[in-house]
């Protein structure tokens, strides 16, 4: 029913900066928040930043508030994650998610919250 697949991730030197996306498809995209989370090696999945359905609203997890900025184009129903002054904590597999349901346009930090989700894409940043 809903597809998603993220790219963008790779290699990059701490400071650098990387931009993930993540194109949906199956669904009409407009009509759902979307979140990026992410499971850096041993850790269980975190909160990286949410969008709601219109672009209007956005949060973040503290540690990357003025570094990553999220960001929704709904006519190519794609969902991005800009990433600038990258850090060595910052390596993790990214994922993307979608909200489902009558409430899915609204955005949410908790990943219970979502019922679609992308493959993953690996962001390594060395020291």
């Amino acid at each position: 029913q809903v597809q998603l697949v993220e790219s963008g991730g790779g290699l990059v030197q701490a400071g650098g900066s990387l931009r993930l996306s993540c194109a949906a498809s199956g669904r009409t995209f407009s009509d759902a928040a979307m979140g990026w989370f992410r499971q850096a090696p041993g850790k269980e999945r975190t909160f990286v930043a949410t969008i709601n359905w219109s672009g209007s609203n956005t949060d973040y997890t503290d540690s990357v508030k003025g570094r990553f900025t999220i960001s929704r184009d709904n006519v190519k129903n794609t969902a991005y994650l800009q990433m600038n002054s990258l850090k060595p904590e910052d390596t993790a597999v990214y994922y993307c998610a979608a909200r489902g349901g009558i409430l899915g346009s609204q955005s949410s930090s908790v990943d219970r919250a979502y019922d679609y989700w992308g493959q993953g894409t690996q962001v390594t940043v060395s020291s």
